[in-house]
């Protein structure tokens, strides 16, 4: 293995573990910080945000951030790591108790989806800056896709533990990947507003994955 995949594979497992392990909420002086750097990037958006404007807004000094996060990038993976196990949280509060995989996939899509849509953060970035958005995504080679992934994957398995482990990976990546696509590329053929809507198109194509190669 090389050293830039060991790198990722470590990133890997400590955004897999810091999305799975309880919400501890971290200390008052992250909280602080990372309320005021989200407050900064809904405001401002992604680019126009100095480490200066979050600590003026955190009443720290500048010297406090760095301590904690080495760099604005760094501050940043830690705001969208925080929003996306929110994120998490609403598609395992939609998908728990469901009966069947094929639930767990509408309900979760629809809830992960509308949550992301009515998030101030992204409803800034899509208006703005989408293109700013999508490196975070794919930054130590897409670690926070990666560990999304396998939480959602997660979901799956216990909806249908006889699943294929690396089938289920698959579905939950790709329905991230489409998720992601309406989210900052919205318009084009397909109309998925409402929730009926978007449970009506998971039911009808997303749900088929789980299927595949079956007969």
């Amino acid at each position: 293995m090389t050293m830039d995949a060991t790198r990722t594979a470590v990133n890997q497992a400590g955004l897999l573990a810091r999305l799975s392990a309880p919400d501890s909420g971290g200390d008052d002086l992250d909280t602080r910080i990372l309320d005021a750097a989200l407050t900064e990037f809904e405001t401002y958006g992604l680019r126009r945000v100095s480490v200066e404007d979050v600590a003026k807004r955190a009443a720290v000094a500048r010297t406090t951030i760095y301590r904690r996060f080495t760099n604005k990038e760094q501050l940043v993976q830690a705001v969208i790591l925080r929003e996306v196990r929110r994120f998490l949280t609403a598609i395992a509060a939609a998908t728990d108790g469901l009966a069947s995989a094929e639930d767990a996939v509408v309900e979760g899509f629809v809830a992960g989806l509308q949550a992301a849509r009515e998030h101030p953060l992204m409803a800034r970035v899509v208006q703005s800056e989408p293109e700013a958005f999508l490196p975070q995504l794919s930054m130590n080679g897409g670690a926070v896709m990666l560990a999304a992934r396998d939480i959602l994957a997660d979901r799956l398995r216990r909806a249908r533990p006889e699943g294929d482990a690396a089938d289920l990976a698959t579905v939950a990546e790709v329905l991230l990947r489409v998720a992601t696509s309406l989210l900052l590329v919205p318009g084009g053929g397909l109309v998925l507003e409402t929730d009926d809507e978007l449970r009506a198109f998971a039911r009808g194509y997303l749900t088929r994955m789980l299927h595949a190669g079956k007969g």
